[in-house]
């Protein structure tokens, strides 16, 4: 996989850097210093080359090792989430940046028609995918009787729920949220314990995926 961005490489595990590929007239001495010290692999290329393997890479473009996802059974807090066959790479980015603001470590994905970590999640994240666990399961029903056993209260978020500010939140919560397009698939809808909603008084009836998870997230985080 490569990415790229000084933040990204700031925030990046050093050992799964395979190698880096850096503009000819970059001079970011701390990153340099960095690349260096830890005897990390480099190539100076020209601005044509660089973006001729990825745009807007501000002078550094990293190649590293794919994502490395967790198992469900790592979960030991008292808040995951849950994505339902997400599909746009910033959407999936920013939550996993709201979600790590207010503490969560868990966020759980289908294996399948699902947005994985690509280069556009690791820049869009901003570097917050290292301190939170990208859990991708087979089933998304399974996981959640899972979490069920697990002591987990199910919260499904779709347009004819309950208002979100009506809820009294579980101490062990899982919120879910929908695809861009469909929302919730219907088995998975199902296998929520409840479905809130956030009222809209506008002329559209539902907000982009990110911007509703992070309503959600902080009014079930606090």
């Amino acid at each position: 996989m490569k990415v790229s961005g000084k933040n990204v490489f700031n925030e990046i595990d050093l050992k799964k850097i395979r190698k880096i590929y850096l503009s000819e007239n970059f001079k970011d001495e701390k990153i340099l210093e960095i690349i260096n010290k830890n005897n990390l692999k480099y190539i100076r290329c020209n601005n044509h080359m660089m973006d001729s393997i990825q745009k807007n890479n501000q002078g550094i473009i990293i190649d590293m090792d794919d994502y490395d996802y967790k198992d469900i059974s790592i979960i030991d807090d008292d808040f995951v989430l849950i994505l339902d066959h997400l599909e746009d790479p910033h959407n999936f980015g920013a939550i996993i940046r709201t979600a790590e603001s207010i503490g969560i470590k868990n966020i759980i994905i289908p294996k399948d028609r699902s947005v994985n970590v690509n280069e556009t999640v690791m820049k869009t994240s901003a570097g917050t995918l290292n301190y939170v666990n990208i859990i991708r399961v087979t089933n998304l029903s399974n996981a959640i009787n899972k979490l069920k056993e697990m002591g987990f209260f199910v919260y499904g978020a779709e347009a004819d729920g309950i208002n979100y500010k009506n809820v009294n939140y579980s101490e062990k919560r899982c919120l879910v949220i929908g695809s861009e397009g469909n929302g919730i698939s219907n088995l998975v809808r199902k296998n929520c314990d409840e479905i809130i909603s956030l009222p809209m008084r506008g002329h559209i009836n539902s907000l982009n995926a990110s911007v509703a998870a992070a309503i959600l997230i902080y009014e079930m985080g606090n």
